[in-house]
């Protein structure tokens, strides 16, 4: 009877602790999981997402977890194992189950994944997460969240590319590397990335029209990049900031927009934010493609007379064309660097967030 009693003992315990038993799944939706950015819920607990920083964490007690996840394509994530990058994984076609941590000294972690590429590459239905131990409970989340609005140097197309002449592709793109994430990651701040690569103000890169049928200031107002439907319900979280860099692709071929043109779209864009957030501060970033951008902007916000609207620049020059260039002609993690180091002292002011003795990375 005694080791009838001592071995039912052994086998609480080890249900207790995780240990003894199979993987414990639990399902995206649940408190022990907080989930950053926008996405739609689906059947089971599901969570449906393709924005570019997308990303999720959760504690557990234990040496290993995966994500159970499906994908229209294939989306590849940064893994930070206790605020450590530990790695890149893969989603891609019908539920799958994705390693993410393994081998991991027993006891508490806290895994952090984030979504480094961008909508266009497919949309991701995270279905769960399996651990080999049970969830523990969230920190308390950060207290600051700002929205970037951008293209494709918001998303880190090309960060990881070696040299100008490199081509595009999914694997060298990490928006983590690039400026928006600098900046949060600078402030302490949560993020959330509304960027898709080629997308204007007013007009998209190579159109032949003056005024594009579908550019940022639509796809603003969506819980999916790629898909116009649902429309993104602003109600869950206002950010303490919204910052705007648009405009290279407007300019980006011979086709170029009038300022009439231009600024009537930023005026459409700004209308919206000021719908789903009210008197929150918006800062734009003119890009250092070229001054008319900046000519436009300064006329813009003259005419908005809106206390809460900024303005500032990242002059042409800010990066060079060798040291600071990744794939295809667009920034590395050096100039992106470089990039948000011009716009944190605007950030700081506007909010009056201190300005913390730390690397700009």
């Amino acid at each position: 009877m005694k080791k009838l009693i001592f071995a039912l003992l052994l086998f609480a315990c080890g249900a207790a602790s995780g240990r003894g038993r199979g993987p414990v799944f639990t399902p995206a939706d649940s408190p022990e999981i907080r989930f950053t950015g926008r996405a739609a819920k689906g059947p089971g607990g599901a969570l449906s997402f393709d924005w570019s920083g997308s990303q999720f964490t959760f504690r557990f007690e234990g040496t290993r977890c995966a994500m159970r996840a499906a994908d229209t394509g294939r989306n590849y994530y940064n893994v930070f194992v206790d605020g450590r990058h530990t790695g890149v994984a893969a989603t891609s076609g019908a539920d799958t189950t994705v390693v993410l941590a393994e081998g991991l000294e027993r006891g508490p972690h806290t895994i952090l994944v984030q979504k480094r590429t961008e909508g266009e590459q497919g949309r991701t239905t995270l279905r769960g997460v399996e651990t080999d131990g049970a969830l523990l409970p969230l920190p308390a989340p950060r207290t600051r969240h700002i929205e970037f609005i951008g293209d494709s140097h918001t998303c880190g197309y090309g960060t990881e590319g070696k040299s100008v002449e490199e081509p595009f592709t999914p694997e060298t793109e990490n928006c983590d590397l690039a400026w928006g994430c600098v900046i949060a990651r600078y402030f302490d701040a949560e993020y959330t990335l509304i960027a898709h690569s080629g997308q204007g103000i007013v007009r998209n890169w190579g159109d032949e029209k003056e005024v594009s049928d579908c550019t940022m200031r639509e796809r603003m107002l969506r819980t999916f990049d790629m898909d116009p439907a649902p429309r993104w319900d602003f109600r869950g979280c206002t950010p303490d900031i919204v910052v705007i860099k648009l405009g290279s692709n407007d300019f980006s071929t011979d086709v170029t927009p009038s300022e009439q043109a231009f600024n009537a779209s930023y005026a459409q864009a700004l209308d919206q934010l000021r719908a789903a957030y009210g008197q929150v501060p918006v800062l734009c970033v003119a890009p250092s493609d070229n001054l008319v951008i900046l000519r436009y902007l300064e006329n813009f916000l003259r005419e908005r007379q809106d206390a809460h609207l900024h303005l500032t620049a990242m002059l042409p020059g800010i990066t060079d064309w060798d040291r600071d260039m990744g794939a295809n002609y667009h920034p590395n993690h050096r100039g992106h660097r470089k990039m948000a180091m011009a716009v944190i002292p605007y950030i700081a002011t506007i909010t009056g967030w201190e300005m913390p003795d730390r690397n700009v990375e």
